[in-house]
């Protein structure tokens, strides 16, 4: 059916909100189950797969290809389009400020070098496919990211604890529901695309300050920025997983970068991103006592 998608990792961060966006759009949604049916039968007749599956970091060198290889095995022999969350690990730690669709993908750590390996899958199989490539992500509810599970944690203090070592060096962020209403878009565009499209997605770019005085009005008080402490993670590197991940990776919150807007904004010219304030509001409302002060209601400065 030209209006039917299918779900990958429906319960997970992207998957809630593609759920809700390809909902609100008249698509017909399907979730898989992948302890119920086989992605075969489920697959079958979705003109669209979502492929949201995010697995943890330790399960990536022995689970993530051989699950989107899957995929990609579905996708050509239905004739599907696989639509993937992508991120920026692929450009290394020695990526430019400004990261293009054609900017060179040098991955110089086991996660970029994953992630690169799973789009070249893609891209040598012919399946046509659109990696909507985006940073990291601010989610309207606590679902285990950087933002909830660090970053706000000391909120109701009136502080942002921040993972990078500067309070001035641009981060890409993308607000959900926002990022999600793109994919829909070129969901709906996908003819028009190259069969292999590498599309960035802007969202918000915020150094560690931008955030603060967003949080501060949003959240109607003042909000300082504090250092994160990474000893206690380094320590745990050699006995966590997610530690040695989040060590791995560390260089992205010190690493000046954001996403080309000019690609989307020329396939999509209408799709407008929610403001840094607003957005930051959103995420920080299960935080927020229902007779707490909101957004809009105190415009104080970080």
């Amino acid at each position: 059916m030209e209006k039917t998608v299918l779900i990958l990792g429906g319960n997970g961060r992207f998957g809630r909100h593609a759920t809700a966006a390809f909902t609100r759009a008249g698509w017909d949604v399907r979730q898989y189950d992948r302890k119920g049916e086989s992605l075969w039968d489920a697959a079958w007749g979705a003109s669209v797969i979502v492929n949201a599956w995010n697995l943890p970091p330790a399960q990536w060198r022995t689970q993530a290809v051989a699950a989107h290889e899957k995929v990609i095995e579905v996708a050509q022999a239905s004739g599907a389009t696989v639509l993937v969350p992508g991120n920026v690990y692929n450009f290394g730690s020695n990526m430019p400020a400004l990261l293009r669709e054609n900017t060179v993908k040098r991955p110089n750590r086991s996660f970029g070098r994953i992630r690169e390996e799973i789009e070249g899958a893609y891209r040598k199989a012919g399946v046509r496919t659109i990696i909507l490539r985006a940073g990291d992500f601010l989610d309207t509810e606590a679902s285990g990211n950087w933002f909830d599970k660090v970053m706000i944690t000391t909120h109701a203090k009136g502080i942002l604890t921040y993972p990078g070592r500067h309070t001035d060096v641009p981060h890409a962020w993308a607000f959900l529901p926002d990022m999600a209403r793109a994919a829909v878009a070129l969901a709906e565009k996908r003819s028009e695309l190259p069969v292999f499209a590498d599309i960035p997605y802007a969202g918000l770019t915020l150094t560690a300050q931008d955030m603060a005085t967003a949080l501060a009005k949003a959240s109607g008080k003042p909000v300082k920025v504090r250092h994160m402490a990474w000893l206690p993670v380094v320590l745990l590197s050699p006995f966590w997983g997610m530690a040695r991940y989040l060590t791995a990776m560390r260089y992205l919150w010190d690493r000046p970068h954001s996403l080309d807007a000019e690609p989307l904004r020329q396939l999509l010219p209408d799709h407008r991103d929610t403001s840094a304030e607003a957005a930051l509001a959103a995420a920080i409302q299960h935080q927020i006592h229902p007779d707490g002060v909101m957004a809009g209601e105190q415009d104080v400065t970080a």
